[in-house]
């Protein structure tokens, strides 16, 4: 489990040495497993024991933190990443019906991803892009005013190119 992490000061640490100083403070659990899904790009279970033995904490109480906080994640993420807007312009435009949609066409529900690995579905609160509503992103692009015909289309094209827009 060798990785390297940047720490607050932007020091590049590795992460067993992280565990190693751990000092017992049970205000660094957090940084703990952000340091390990900063290494991973989620937190693998073997983090989970590891963090669980040097904080001497229980792994159930760890999973409880997880699963507490949006910010963890216990399963890898896709190469493209889907946020799909559902704040109130994008929901009463149909933001449900897009969901709908990327549900039938790639299989995957609000924080799923597909088993190939391309795509990963976020919900979230608001995009800022309501005059382009129903609104969604992958990765770092937006698109908008999407009917589930547009939307299909766009994951057809991502899907047939097999690459990160």
């Amino acid at each position: 489990m060798n990785s390297t992490v940047r720490n607050r000061g932007g020091v590049t640490e590795d992460f067993n040495f992280r565990l190693w100083r751990y000092g017992g403070t049970g205000g660094d659990l957090i940084p703990l497993l952000q340091a390990a899904q900063d290494r991973y790009g989620y937190i693998p279970r073997q983090s989970i024991s590891h963090i669980a033995i040097a904080a001497g904490i229980p792994e159930a109480t760890i999973y409880g933190v997880i699963t507490f906080y949006n910010q963890f994640r216990l399963k890898p993420m896709g190469k493209n990443i889907i946020r799909l807007c559902d704040g109130t312009a994008c929901h009463v435009s149909g933001s449900s019906m897009l969901a709908d949609t990327i549900e039938d066409e790639l299989g995957i529900g609000i924080n799923d991803t597909t088993e190939d690995g391309l795509f990963t579905l976020c919900g979230v609160a608001c995009l800022g892009c309501c005059s382009l509503a129903p609104v969604i992103m992958v990765n770092d692009r937006t698109y908008g005013r999407l009917t589930p015909a547009s939307l299909r289309k766009l994951l057809r094209s991502l899907r047939s190119g097999a690459q990160a827009v």
